[in-house]
């Protein structure tokens, strides 16, 4: 399904009882909405389980793309509102976490649990924004074939390669398919979005940070520092995983989620 904002057309799908709890899962770059089919399978007998393809991802628009993170907050309170939920539990990995802490410092009043997942609050400083010029030069130059050759290497645990081959090459599939105009439009926002940890102290409703272990890319340091700022705020660090907990782990991943979503309200 597909609904319009600003004339882009988000992908969205919607599964689980419509009496449920909202949850609203939001992915990281460069991926797409079915990096959740773990978790949404887990959840949808229970829960009015909502996954989406952020702009120009995925099946959704790409525009002309560019991006900014207010774009995508956009974006996401838009499919609230279309999907008419006044209040949601959101779901956040890597970039979805961006996008979720931003979301929450602008609305807070649109949710009543975040789950932020290998994500850090900081934005990029100098040397992160320079590597970032890197990634879209790259892209530009090389491709997204090569450049995603190069990706899941630094974004699953070494030892996944061996214990869950299927999810890299769904994530390597996944980014050769994506449009180079939206990769390289996406790193370009994520290179210019808003610091949000000092809205983490104002952060008032249930909070859940789940980290792989080995992720160097957000590494549990970051989680553990976000943690401290978040009242009342629940960390765990997922094993055997780097920065895509869900598919590396999601035994793990989906029980603390479990766990916690039944603390919601």
């Amino acid at each position: 399904m597909k609904f319009k904002r600003d004339d882009i057309g988000i992908e969205y799908e919607v599964g689980g009882p419509r009496t449920g709890i909202p949850v609203v899962f939001i992915h990281g770059f460069p991926f797409n909405k079915s990096m959740w089919k773990p978790q949404v399978d887990a959840l949808k007998k229970d829960y009015y389980v909502i996954t989406y393809d952020v702009r120009g991802h995925g099946a959704s628009d790409v525009g002309d793309g560019q991006y900014t993170v207010e774009y995508f907050v956009d974006d996401l309170i838009g499919l609230l509102d279309h999907v008419k939920i006044s209040r949601a539990v959101v779901v956040g990995l890597s970039m979805g976490g961006y996008i979720a802490l931003r979301a929450i410092e602008r609305n807070p009043e649109r949710f009543r649990g975040v789950i932020l997942c290998d994500t850090r609050s900081e934005a990029d400083n100098n040397e992160g924004k320079i590597k970032r010029a890197n990634q879209a030069k790259a892209v530009q130059t090389d491709g997204l074939r090569k450049f995603a050759e190069s990706f899941v290497k630094v974004v699953f645990y070494e030892k996944t390669f061996e214990t869950n081959p299927r999810a890299v090459e769904m994530i390597r599939e996944i980014i050769e398919r994506s449009d180079p105009r939206a990769v390289v439009g996406t790193i370009i926002a994520l290179a210019g979005r808003t610091d949000s940890t000092s809205a983490l102290y104002t952060i008032n409703v249930p909070t859940l940070i789940l980290v792989g272990q080995h992720d160097g890319l957000t590494p549990p340091s970051a989680s553990h520092a976000m943690k401290e700022k978040i009242p009342k705020a629940e960390l765990h660090v997922i094993p055997n995983a780097a920065h895509l907990s869900n598919l590396e782990n999601p035994e793990e991943f989906n029980t603390h989620l479990a766990n916690f979503l039944k603390t919601v309200k």
